[in-house]
């Protein structure tokens, strides 16, 4: 026979390492604490103020609807808005939203600018 036999051999015991498991870990915490700074926290910012200012909202503001819808606040109730969206020949045009949808307000005297 020209040819001889290969045999495996037996993989070195592998030496303890307390930290490889956290070092394999570690690109992976990395990613979630860039996306937590990078994402999670500016929305969380955002929908505080989107709050916040859906709280203050009072009769007689001038807003901005998600829709793209601009009015004055005429009446406010627990989840929904009433807007006057213009002024027709029986009347004020009014319009119910709920709180949620409203995207913005407005300095006041801006609907008069339009």
């Amino acid at each position: 026979m020209l040819i001889s036999n290969a045999f495996a051999q037996a993989a070195p015991a592998a030496a303890q390492d307390p930290m490889g498991g956290l070092m394999g870990m570690l690109p992976i915490i990395l990613m979630f604490v860039v996306l937590w700074f990078l994402m999670i926290r500016p929305q969380m910012k955002k929908a505080k103020e989107h709050q916040k200012m859906v709280g203050a909202l009072a009769k007689g503001d001038e807003v901005v609807t998600q829709g793209g819808i601009v009015g004055r606040i005429t009446k406010v109730g627990e989840n929904y808005i009433t807007v006057e969206v213009a002024e027709g020949k029986d009347g004020p045009v009014e319009v119910t939203v709920q709180k949620a949808a409203i995207g913005a307000m407005l300095p006041k005297g801006t609907l008069k600018t339009l």
